[in-house]
């Protein structure tokens, strides 16, 4: 694939990311699981990244999420669903995420009728095989409130590149644990804290670390070594490869103006303090690959 395709896939994810990323971060929007009745923000997190689906059980849940811990998924499902439902957890994390996008950006309705049209032609055109969050929440685009079908848009974009870095982390024989492991030896994600935010254990976090020593990927002290450094980086690129299937309907230039439309956006959302670095996500700085 022409090299060009692949970084304009990249500049995509970094320049939507952080648009979809307030939910995960804004303090109302943080919030939200308390507010609806259940414990906490990660029973809230689940009940509102999987509702799209419907009331999915633990085991499907667990599946589409990829990174979790079962048990920590099996601590929401099937019980939060007796506290909310679907369809009311969608309307308040779509009701709050663009709440917080107005108090970054309250001139952001201008800038989203210039953005939607090129995004929904992105989103209309993906193809769905395979890629059951993308569905799911490309069915919930059609928004009257230009920021709510902004921000709806973008987190559409999001689950298609991360089902696509879920199928790559697979073909590189990668479990969820090893996969973390790996992202934080590397220093993508926090080594101190995603271990306890994905809910893997003490012993699971070692065993995992030990199958990446047996494959020369992490050394003693659990950091990257030169031929793990060189798996993150080859899984970066295949997701790039795989999420430029994103862009097919737009033509170069027209693509390029997308990005440069985004770019503000994605600025102001990152100026605003919300997202630490490094963070659970794996965004990396603005002023870094």
């Amino acid at each position: 694939m022409e090299p060009l395709t692949t970084q304009r896939a990249r500049s995509l994810w970094l320049t939507t990311e952080p648009l979809h990323a307030v939910c995960y971060f804004d303090d109302g929007c943080r919030a939200l699981g308390k507010d609806l009745g259940l414990k906490g923000f990660w029973m809230g997190y689940f009940v509102t990244r999987t509702a799209p689906l419907g009331a999915v059980e633990a085991a499907a849940a667990t599946a589409v999420l990829g990174v979790f811990a079962p048990g920590m998924v099996a601590r929401t499902f099937p019980a939060a669903w007796s506290i909310v439902s679907p369809a009311r957890a969608l309307d308040e994390r779509l009701t709050r995420a663009a709440r917080a996008l107005r108090a970054i950006a309250p001139d952001l309705d201008r800038s989203a009728t210039a953005l939607l049209p090129h995004l929904q032609t992105l989103v209309d055109a993906a193809p769905a095989t395979a890629r059951p969050l993308f569905a799911a929440n490309r069915a919930l685009c059609d928004r009257a409130d230009p920021v709510e079908q902004l921000w709806q848009l973008t987190t559409a974009l999001r689950e298609f590149r991360g089902e696509a870095h879920l199928a790559v982390l697979a073909d590189q024989g990668l479990d969820a644990c090893e996969a973390l492991v790996l992202a934080a030896a590397t220093g993508r994600v926090p080594k101190e804290t995603v271990r306890v935010d994905r809910g893997w254990t003490e012993e699971d976090w070692e065993a995992a670390a030990d199958r990446l020593r047996s494959r020369n990927l992490v050394d003693a002290h659990g950091n990257a070594t030169p031929a793990g450094l060189r798996e993150r980086t080859r899984i970066e690129e295949e997701t790039d490869r795989l999420a430029a299937r994103l862009l097919r309907p737009l033509p170069p230039a027209e693509a390029d103006h997308l990005l440069e439309l985004l770019a503000p956006v994605a600025h102001r959302v990152l100026a605003a303090g919300l997202l630490p670095f490094p963070n659970p996500i794996g965004l990396p700085r603005p002023d870094t690959p």
